[in-house]
């Protein structure tokens, strides 16, 4: 009997001595570089198509210039399959190579104001001012990879 007690406690110590009960940082996992920007928006009932064609001359005008441009990787627009989806319907994500692009930048600046005419800004801003009537932003979100070991 004794000698099982005494296995069942090396056992034991061993697993213990194995197992975490929290990960560290660059030891256990390593973070990503990729940075995420992600809005949720709940979009009102039938109102779909009307945000959509909103966006697209709007943000995804925007979007699309700064892809070009080389300032995002990419960009994407997610809608929910389930009429009941909760705080929100649709996603818009932007995603960046790295932190460094999210910095302010005079020259990123000036170069998409070349690109984004005084009618883009104007329509954008007409555009947007009838956003309340048909949508509501639930959250923003700014999002970096996790890779676990």
């Amino acid at each position: 009997m004794k000698n099982k007690l005494i296995l069942l406690f090396c056992l034991l110590f061993s697993y213990s001595a194995v197992a975490k009960d929290r990960l560290e940082v660059y030891e256990d996992y390593d973070l990503g570089t990729e940075i995420t920007m992600m809005t949720t928006v709940k979009i009102d009932p039938n109102m779909e198509d009307v945000y959509l064609a909103g966006l697209r001359e709007s943000w995804v005008k925007a979007v699309k210039i700064q892809k070009e441009l080389g300032f995002i990787k990419d960009w994407k627009i997610y809608g929910s399959d389930l009429s009941v989806s909760g705080d929100f319907n649709m996603l818009l994500v932007v995603t960046f190579e790295n932190a460094a692009d999210l910095e302010p930048s005079k020259k990123r600046y000036a170069a998409f104001m070349k690109r984004w005419s005084k009618k883009d800004k104007k329509k954008s801003n007409e555009i947007s001012a009838k956003y309340p009537e048909v949508r509501t932003l639930t959250g923003e979100y700014r999002l970096r990879e996790i890779i676990l070991k």
